[in-house]
């Protein structure tokens, strides 16, 4: 397509408009329902491979091992191209990478088509928040990686549902036929929505910058609770499925509404933690996010030792609670990590803080896995709930070294 026809209604750069930002929130609403909805698939993956459950739970682990190491990687290797030829990239590969996974003949191929993904998410997320913030002057940085950011929410609360339904209806093949073409409907967006020479007067942070922010003690502690909470965070994830099927007897059906009723709560928890970290300041909202979700983890596992009947109260106001806080810290905490440093160090911390998450999402998802192995299910909650505390005592210990 002529260049000409692809910029034709995009409007300019220079106008602080934030229609470009909703364009690029396309990509992060198809890359969040790709990552959220391949949970409560899992066990009807390892049924088709005649594969057990721990073992399927690689393709949660090798896909977010691989964006957490190779999203500053890829983004400093692509730093020479323009920003939207980039974002355009690394959608094209994320939609490839869907397509295969979606006619893949074993369960080696889906993992190569998983690890197509990861890389192509890490490449596009950050690239799409510095983009974003380029795009318009400082008074309206914060809406636009907001809108951004927003498609992640929308994922949670729209995409997660929705690629549970599609995949227990038709398949879980239908699910990334799904989000292809929500990946060519985003690649659409981009090249309509976004001037070819969008940012074109940025540049991007090698990794000696990268490293030099890492080396910051303040940025370093905030990390480490990233690190714990992410841990947390998806010991559980991955497993809600096996979880409900073995305290509750859920089938299919069940896990489906009750995998949307931890996205509904999430999607609340992103939204009502940015407003609560207005009112009340980002450490309070930290601190009382890792306490619930921490509590939530706890109760969930207690809850194995009851019989279905009674576990089924506790069980959903855990998973609602569990929803809502694990979601409830992120916007406080990237609020944290913008304050720690200096404004134009703000987008690589918030880069930073990414390939930690979902480092320590791989390490959760793979703690998750031995502990369902072992056909300990209540070991999940547990070790999530751990993963909180440690969080926790991380988070005082560095408002302590913090204070004056």
């Amino acid at each position: 397509m002529p260049d000409t026809l692809c910029t034709v209604a995009a409007p300019r750069a220079t106008d602080g408009s934030l229609l470009p930002p909703a364009f690029l929130a396309l990509g992060t609403f198809a890359i969040g329902t790709e990552g959220f909805m391949i949970a409560p698939l899992l066990p009807v993956m390892a049924n088709e491979f005649g594969i057990g459950l721990s073992a399927v739970a690689m393709l949660v682990v090798v896909f977010t091992l691989v964006l957490a190491v190779s999203s500053p990687l890829a983004t400093v290797l692509t730093g020479h191209l323009r920003r939207r030829d980039t974002l355009l990239l690394a959608m094209a590969l994320f939609t490839a990478g869907n397509l295969v996974a979606a006619f893949s003949a074993g369960f080696w191929t889906l993992m190569g088509a998983r690890v197509l993904m990861a890389v192509a998410a890490g490449l596009y997320a950050p690239s799409a928040n510095a983009l974003a913030g380029s795009l318009v002057g400082a008074e309206k940085r914060g809406r636009a990686l907001a809108i951004v950011s927003g498609g992640m929410t929308l994922a949670i609360a729209l995409g997660l549902p929705l690629g549970a339904m599609v995949g227990h209806a038709f398949g879980w093949r239908a699910t990334f036929l799904a989000v292809a073409a929500m990946g060519v409907v985003a690649m659409g967006g981009i090249l309509t929505g976004v001037r070819r020479d969008a940012g074109s007067g940025s540049t991007v942070a090698g990794l000696g910058e990268r490293l030099a922010i890492i080396r910051q003690s303040a940025v370093l502690r905030l990390l480490a609770v990233t690190l714990f909470w992410s841990v947390g965070a998806y010991t559980a994830y991955p497993f809600i499925a096996p979880y409900l099927d073995a305290v509750l007897g859920f089938g299919s059906a069940g896990i489906g509404a009750t995998v949307s009723l931890w996205g509904g709560f999430a999607a609340i928890g992103v939204i009502t933690g940015g407003m609560l970290n207005d009112r009340f300041g980002a450490n309070k909202v930290v601190m009382a996010s890792l306490a619930l979700l921490g509590t939530s983890f706890f109760a969930l596992s207690a809850a194995t030792a009851l019989p279905p009947a009674l576990a089924l109260v506790p069980v959903l106001a855990g998973i609602a609670v569990w929803g809502f806080s694990v979601w409830s810290f992120f916007p406080a905490q990237m609020a944290r990590l913008i304050a720690a440093g200096t404004p134009a160090q703000a987008s690589i911390a918030l880069a930073l803080n990414t390939s930690t998450m979902y480092l320590g999402f791989s390490l959760g998802s793979a703690m998750g896995a031995g502990v369902v192995g072992s056909g300990t299910v209540w070991g999940i909650g547990a070790i999530a709930g751990l993963s909180e505390l440690i969080a926790i005592v991380l988070d005082r210990r560095a408002a302590r070294l913090a204070r004056p």
